[in-house]
């Protein structure tokens, strides 16, 4: 494991998140999404829907935090998690809304080059702990069919399949996810 920690995001870091989703996506899902897709992608544009994520969240119980890694000279910004309430972003197609206390992942991605350091779990265990303290028993996230380490590493951390499925439309596309839920437990201490 590396030495890291997790805060919340800052306004400043709008841009490194930016990056970070830009360099993930164009390298863990080369093969998932259409080149040209993957190549127009506008870091600008990431980086002004992050620093308004960061800003004015759609509630308090929206947050943005940042896994940093310390190095003896300096330390990098090497991953992201996004969470909040369960919106419509959860939901399979033509389900009901979720339950008020039903917390979804929105993003969870860390820097290819700083992967399987524990960074991924320090920022799942952080976010895990936020949503105790916002009395939400429950989570899901949505992950791609054919991205296994994303699957393998919440199935590591309890998280299952809940039997929902959906595809998204990428240019004519179609790619398809499926939903893991877990079970918050309100007691457990909160990671350290």
């Amino acid at each position: 494991m590396a030495l890291g920690f997790v805060r919340p995001a800052r306004p400043t870091d709008a841009g490194e998140i930016a990056r970070i989703q830009l360099t993930t996506w164009r390298t863990a899902y080369r093969r998932l999404f259409p080149a040209h897709v993957l190549a127009n992608l506008d870091e600008a544009y990431l980086a002004r829907g992050w620093a308004e994520a960061i800003e004015s969240p759609p509630s308090a119980r929206h947050r943005v935090l940042i896994a940093v890694e310390q190095g003896e000279a300096e330390s990098h910004v090497v991953g992201f998690a996004a969470a909040g309430p369960a919106d419509e972003q959860a939901l399979a197609p033509e389900e009901p809304p979720l339950p008020d206390d039903v917390a979804a992942v929105t993003d969870l991605l860390v820097e290819p080059r700083w992967g399987r350091r524990g960074h991924g779990s320090r920022l799942l265990a952080a976010t895990v702990d936020l949503w105790r303290e916002d009395s939400f028993k429950a989570a899901v996230a949505w992950a791609y069919d054919a991205d296994e380490a994303m699957r393998k590493f919440l199935v590591s951390t309890g998280w299952e399949p809940d039997g929902a499925g959906r595809a998204l439309d990428v240019d004519d596309m179609l790619v398809p996810q499926l939903r893991l839920h877990v079970a918050i437990d309100p007691q457990a201490p909160a990671a350290g």
